[in-house]
């Protein structure tokens, strides 16, 4: 799907809120299909980065991983 969104689960050290912000934006940018939204856009916009971002700390905050994680 998105090629540049990295894996943030990692062995050697956790994601910073920089890295789930960036990710987040990845993701809108794809499935909205704009670069940068209308200015009349620009709030739901950044609302979905900042929800998805928050959840995306959450669900890695929550998995329970036996194994190692794949280190980047």
């Amino acid at each position: 799907m998105c090629r540049s969104i990295k894996r943030l689960r990692t062995y050697h050290e956790p994601a910073t809120v920089q890295e789930f912000d960036e990710a987040a934006l990845q993701f809108v940018r794809k499935i909205s299909g704009f670069r940068k939204p209308a200015k009349a856009n620009q709030d739901a916009f950044n609302r979905a980065v900042a929800e998805i971002s928050l959840v995306s700390q959450r669900l890695l905050d929550e998995l329970k991983v036996p194994a190692r994680p794949v280190a980047r």
